[in-house]
């Protein structure tokens, strides 16, 4: 089964996403990160691009060439076309083919309908058999498991 983290963001999602994907680049892995729309994807890739002058992480969309060799690859579609093992939702869906990574990241606001929502998936994603995994965001953008 799939292990989902549940991640609970008290800053912005995209100052807490690139330092997600640097982890992931770091354990040479791959991801795929989902957004709900195409215009969201390309928000998404822009912000990688720019959010620090010292940073780079090497991605690419549906529009880029040589999606198979991309180590981060953004869509708005259930696709895995860069071989992921690990899973990044970013706008509060449920994919269907969770099952076919080893990890899935759920990322989620501290807005009361996000934590809602979030609270759903868990009882949704636990009651189909994945190990489910909270962690929380500190003040300092660091990350502590808590359940």
């Amino acid at each position: 089964m799939t292990e989902v983290s549940f991640y609970h963001l008290y800053r912005r999602l995209e100052d807490s996403l690139p330092k997600l994907l640097e982890r992931v680049i770091a354990s040479s892995q791959r991801a795929v990160v989902l957004a709900e729309t195409d215009e969201r994807v390309e928000a998404l890739t822009s912000q990688l691009w720019t959010y620090s002058p010292d940073s780079f992480l090497p991605h690419g969309t549906a529009r880029d060439a040589f999606a198979a060799d991309q180590p981060i690859f953004l869509t708005a579609a259930e696709e895995n076309p860069n071989g992921a093992t690990i899973l990044v939702v970013v706008d509060e869906r449920v994919p269907d083919f969770i099952g076919g990574f080893a990890r899935c990241l759920d990322m989620f606001t501290d807005s009361e309908p996000s934590k809602q929502a979030a609270r759903e998936r868990w009882r949704l994603y636990k009651s189909a058999g994945h190990d489910v995994v909270y962690w929380q965001q500190d003040e300092n953008g660091r990350w502590e498991k808590k359940g």
